[in-house]
């Protein structure tokens, strides 16, 4: 995992995959599109090297706002 980098995982079947983005704008509108078509989706937050900040799952989608 990349330190200062914002993830998100997403139930596709039996499996999960976990996909990462620099910026959490980019982040917050990846999770939201996952779950605008019925994705089951974790909000993991940013990683430190040792464990995730900012790790509060988003509540409003910002295309919407």
């Amino acid at each position: 995992m990349g330190k200062g980098v914002f993830y998100i995982k997403v139930k596709t079947g039996p499996t999960k995959i976990t996909i990462k983005r620099k910026e959490k704008k980019d982040a917050i509108d990846a999770y939201f599109s996952y779950v605008k078509i019925g994705k089951e989706v974790e909000w993991l937050g940013k990683w430190d090297g040792k464990k995730f900040q900012e790790n509060e799952t988003p509540t409003e989608d910002p295309a919407v706002a």
